[in-house]
């Protein structure tokens, strides 16, 4: 179980979620790049506690404060537990995802590894391995002087370590020790070993802690970076023993406390929210000038607009308050995210009534259209909940991987149901003007053509609709994300400049399909219902039919008079 410190996040039914969320709203976000994580019972044996990209002179530091292992039998062999910190091309990659979930990574010596700290319960030492070529990588015990303390973690000059002799005794404390064992300018040997360390090791009420920084050299040794902690007795099914572990993680860039790939986000975002308020403005204005054809649904598209333009500036305020202090102002956090899920249900809502032609083919909504309204709104709810809980636990969680599955699925159901409606109204209009595509008149009439033609009209630009929200869809879902894993680790902010860029031109396109003008296809149906204006123009319009009266109406939308 994962327990967040001055977050109050617990686990609970579904029922519970309401007032969970609204605490989760007054408490704020996360705590930014300053990670506090405690696990209680933890059987897992692999925990990926963080990635970060650190440039040149960016600093790790890492207080185990508690470690309680399971209870174990008087063994000479002592639980094989310890730290990896890995250096990956991209954050999405993690550094054992190929490996055999039952191989260790403290046991295999691989390149790969950077370094190793092999936690000896038995020696009260902790072994640091250092692999590869990454000779300007310095590591050393305690945390940086010069870093700021946070409430209750005393700052690293006057952290000690007590030694505990063998007899349970514990004597006088003394400061956290870094002994090398081997030359700093040794090169790498046969083993793959490039210097070893060796750090003092804690014990105090049966449970050990330590600490320790690592200081990014040079520009050879910036990346991005993965801390993961390993508990190889857990590896082997069946045998796992849950043990207790409390970890602050302090991560620094020379430029603030966001990662490489996040410091340009401060000024993406608003930069974009100065955009989409353009946008929105500017879309008020041709509002106000085209009143006689504004349908409610056109105000929505303007309240969609300004909510995401409001929701990007908060995002934009929290990284820049994540970068100066190391977590975000806890108000701007709440309207962050509030204001997150006003526009992802806005955004969904306002495609499906656009997709079903509501307002622009038709003013009631069908059964089925209702259902997906019913379906879409409720997942958008929960896929922002998903969204709000990722945001606020730390990446060690037991529940991290859960919640960014669930927000994944979620978000994909959305995307798939919410191009029903589109196809829908892409099938009514077929229907209106023929079931094969083609120009099939309705009556030998002028008006008849004259209504074909708008219907032909309306169906090529669904048509086109359609698939700008698969392009939409395709962009900010599918590309977006393979944008991540294939460029360097400082250019992963293209994956938001590339989502916030495709949802800007879809703004703009939808606005200028569906603009209100007197022109364009879309608005050309008067206000009354579809069936009564086609009855109307054929009673009336059409002279030489004014004795005839209408008996039926077929499936396909034919009258038969």
């Amino acid at each position: 179980m994962a327990v967040r410190e001055r977050r109050g996040l617990g686990r609970g039914s579904p029922a519970e979620w309401g007032p969970w969320l609204l605490l989760l709203l007054l408490l704020g976000g996360s705590s930014g790049r300053i990670h506090r994580l405690t696990l209680t019972g933890e059987k897992r044996a692999d925990i990926q506690l963080n990635s970060f990209g650190f440039y040149a002179n960016g600093s790790l530091e890492v207080n185990l404060s508690l470690l309680r292992l399971g209870r174990q039998d008087t063994e000479e062999k002592p639980p094989l537990v310890g730290f990896s910190l890995t250096r990956v091309r991209s954050g999405s990659i993690h550094s054992y995802s190929n490996r055999d979930s039952h191989e260790c990574p403290l046991r295999k010596n691989s390149s790969s590894l950077l370094v190793l700290f092999l936690i000896n319960t038995k020696d009260l030492q902790v072994q640091v391995r250092k692999y590869g070529e990454q000779k300007k990588l310095f590591i050393s015990a305690g945390l940086l002087p010069e870093s700021p303390s946070e409430p209750g973690l005393p700052k690293s000059e006057h952290i000690v370590i007590p030694k505990v002799d063998h007899a349970g005794t514990t004597a006088a404390p003394d400061k956290a020790k870094s002994k090398p064992t081997g030359s700093q300018g040794d090169r790498q040997g046969v083993s793959g070993k490039d210097q070893e360390l060796v750090l003092g090791l804690g014990h105090l009420n049966n449970s050990y802690n330590f600490s320790f920084h690592v200081v990014i050299g040079s520009r050879a040794e910036e990346g991005q970076y993965n801390l993961n902690f390993h508990n190889c007795d857990n590896s082997v099914p069946g045998r796992e023993q849950p043990f207790d572990i409390t970890v602050m993680i302090r991560e620094k860039n020379p430029e603030g406390y966001l990662s490489a790939a996040e410091i340009p986000l401060f000024k993406l975002y608003m930069v974009m929210s100065a955009c989409f308020l353009g946008a929105g403005i500017f879309w008020v204005s041709i509002l106000c000038k085209n009143t006689y054809n504004v349908f409610k649904i056109h105000w929505l598209m303007a309240a969609l607009t300004f909510t995401k333009s409001i929701s990007l500036l908060f995002h934009s305020i929290n990284y820049y308050f994540i970068n100066s202090q190391g977590h975000p102002i806890e108000g701007l956090a709440v309207m962050h995210y509030i204001t997150h899920l006003l526009k992802g249900a806005l955004l969904f809502i306002t495609i499906a009534l656009i997709g079903s032609g509501w307002a622009f083919v038709k003013y009631v909504l069908s059964d089925k259209e209702k259902k997906i309204f019913g379906i879409v709104i409720p997942l958008q709810v929960l896929a922002n909940v998903a969204y709000i809980v990722i945001e606020s636990r730390e990446e060690g969680a037991s529940d991290y991987g859960i919640w960014k599955e669930i927000l994944f699925l979620v978000d994909l159901i959305c995307c798939g149901t919410i191009l029903f409606p589109v196809v829908w109204s892409i099938r009514h209009l077929q229907d209106a003007s023929g079931t094969d595509g083609k120009v099939i008149p309705l009556t030998p009439t002028l008006c008849a053509h004259r209504s074909v033609a708008v219907n032909l009209a309306k169906l090529k630009l669904f048509r086109h609709y359609y698939v700008m929200v698969i392009c939409y869809i395709y962009f900010t879902r599918i590309i977006a994300i393979l944008l991540r894993v294939v460029v360097p680790f400082q250019w992963q902010w293209l994956y938001q400049l590339l989502v916030e860029g495709s949802t800007l031109a879809f703004f703009v396109l939808t606005g200028y399909k569906f603009q209100p003008a007197r022109d364009n296809p879309y608005l050309q149906l008067p206000q009354e219902d579809e069936e009564a204006m086609q009855t109307e123009q054929v009673m009336t319009d059409c002279g030489f039919r004014e004795g005839l009266s209408k008996v039926n109406k077929t499936a396909s939308g034919r009258e038969l008079l």
